[in-house]
């Protein structure tokens, strides 16, 4: 035998006997990417008890920035923290990767255990979507009694109840500049008067870049099935009854923003909403945190203000939720624990303009008092799950095509 096939076997044989070693333990790799992007591996978890916690966000940028301060604070917090410290793993949305649902789906229907999933944030289509994947078999009945300041808090998610947690509101609410609108819509039939009425002072984002805009096309649409069992559910039955709302939309696009001669819907949330900031129109629906956030910091001038109209766009409730295949139960409980303090939910009013879930009385709520007008028991849920995809594809073929 010569050299060269000796050499292979020995390496063989030392290749097989170090898996050997490793125990050829699959199941205990990570389920996905570290803050940093390489693969987590999760093995330190299963083995002695790690003190860290892996939180999992998606979104846009500003849930990112609070994301950062919350799981700072949080490891700054030995009252909270008890001892473990949060890693924050956060997806931009919008950037065409793999999304967090997926990826969830992903590990869960490899059988995955000990994962690096230890605790995430979900809400609207994406809560829809990841219990359309997998069901709630993949999740944590949460125990009240690992939470103590759920006691606080009334708000209920509309999915999967028993295995969310909600520890802050969102909705989106009509944006105005209050110098030049004197007649404020308060139903959604004013509003489309108003928008007729005015022609090229209303604007929404094109839809797909941002929920703002999502939200406006979306209970366009929605306001005429006369079944609220429709707005919270995935079944493409409902695309036959479609056809009304874009109707209606298809009616409206000749009356919106334009630019250069030509109608022209702008790219995400914040698009939108410098248009009404710059003076370019008079009135978009808007995140009632985007606009309060930006406003306090300066960026939006203080005669933008805010109104909703009945019927109302959307709203919801973001929720904690613990996978059953993470490695750090106990952490993750610590963590959802700690975003229903006090402390942590001024944090969300001041850097976000998050809705609180808990009695505000303790908190400083200066600059963001029209907050305290919104209450979260009256907002409507339109989670939609996978056929928001489809949503969007006609409204890019019926209406982003109008000329």
């Amino acid at each position: 035998m010569n050299k060269k096939r000796i050499l292979a076997l020995v390496l063989t044989l030392v290749m097989a006997l170090s898996l050997a070693a490793c125990g050829g333990n699959n199941n205990s790799s990570s389920g996905g990417s570290s803050s940093d992007g390489n693969s987590g591996s999760g093995d330190s978890n299963s083995s002695g008890g790690s003190k860290v916690v892996h939180v999992w966000a998606t979104g846009s940028d500003n849930v990112r920035q609070i994301f950062e301060t919350l799981t700072t604070d949080f490891n700054n917090n030995a009252e909270y923290n008890q001892g473990y410290q949060a890693e924050l793993n956060f997806l931009l949305s919008g950037t065409g990767a793999q999304t967090l649902p997926d990826m969830l789906a992903a590990a869960f229907k490899a059988n995955q255990t000990g994962t690096d999933y230890d605790v995430i944030d979900m809400g609207g289509d994406d809560l829809s979507k990841i219990v359309a994947l997998m069901g709630t078999d993949g999740f944590v009945k949460l125990d009240d009694s690992k939470i103590p300041n759920s006691s606080k808090v009334s708000a209920e998610s509309a999915d999967a109840a028993e295995f969310c947690q909600p520890y802050r509101g969102t909705t989106v609410v009509l944006a105005y500049n209050s110098q030049n609108v004197t007649d404020v819509p308060t139903t959604t039939e004013e509003l489309y008067q108003w928008i007729q009425d005015h022609p090229g002072r209303f604007a929404y984002n094109t839809p797909g870049t941002g929920g703002a805009g999502d939200s406006f096309v979306r209970t366009t649409v929605y306001n005429y099935i006369n079944d609220e069992a429709a707005m919270t559910s995935g079944d493409p039955a409902w695309m036959e009854q479609w056809g009304d709302g874009f109707a209606k939309l298809a009616e409206l696009h000749p009356y919106m923003y334009q630019s250069g001669g030509k109608v022209v819907y702008p790219n995400k949330n914040q698009g939108a909403l410098d248009l009404l900031a710059q003076g370019e129109i008079d009135m978009t629906p808007m995140w009632a945190d985007m606009l309060l956030s930006q406003r306090a910091a300066g960026t939006v001038p203080e005669h933008i203000k805010m109104t909703t109209i009945e019927p109302s766009f959307t709203g919801s409730v973001q929720s904690m939720m613990i996978p059953n295949f993470g490695s750090n139960e106990d952490g993750a409980y610590a963590f959802i624990n700690f975003m229903l303090s006090d402390e942590a939910q001024e944090t969300l009013v001041k850097q976000m303009a998050a809705i609180p879930l808990v009695d505000v009385s303790n908190m400083d709520m200066t600059g963001y008092e029209d907050l305290q007008q919104l209450d979260v028991s009256n907002f409507r849920i339109l989670s939609i799950g996978e056929l928001g995809t489809d949503f969007n594809e006609r409204w890019d073929n019926e209406i982003g095509v109008l000329g």
